[in-house]
């Protein structure tokens, strides 16, 4: 089932003006909404887990500090490896899809 991109207006608006267009800075664009991505994943599987911080690092073997930085949308380090290890904390597997190089945007 294809995702349906939600934007403002405004959003649409700067994206159109700023970003469109430009190779470059759609590239960065891009990376920015999957670190982002991953980050609310991440944080929504503690939550629904029920787990702070300090425990989900416990469960994973990794400190509170580096859950931090994996629930903050400017992380650009996630690994596999973590992914795996996050997911095996919470009884959940890592799942991977490949997709268009290019989002569909809708208004």
């Amino acid at each position: 089932m294809a995702r349906k991109q939600v934007h403002s207006k405004a959003a649409k608006f700067l994206y159109d003006r700023y970003i469109a267009g430009d190779p470059k800075r759609e590239k960065e664009y891009e990376e920015e909404v999957v670190n982002a991505e991953i980050a609310r994943k991440i944080y929504r599987l503690r939550m629904q887990a029920g787990l702070t911080q300090q425990e989900f690092a416990e469960r994973v073997g990794t400190s509170k500090s580096a859950i931090c930085r994996l629930e903050d949308a400017d992380y650009e380090g996630h690994s596999l490896s973590m992914l795996k290890r996050i997911a095996a904390a919470v009884d959940k597997r890592v799942g991977i899809r490949f997709m268009p190089a290019k989002r569909l945007r809708t208004a």
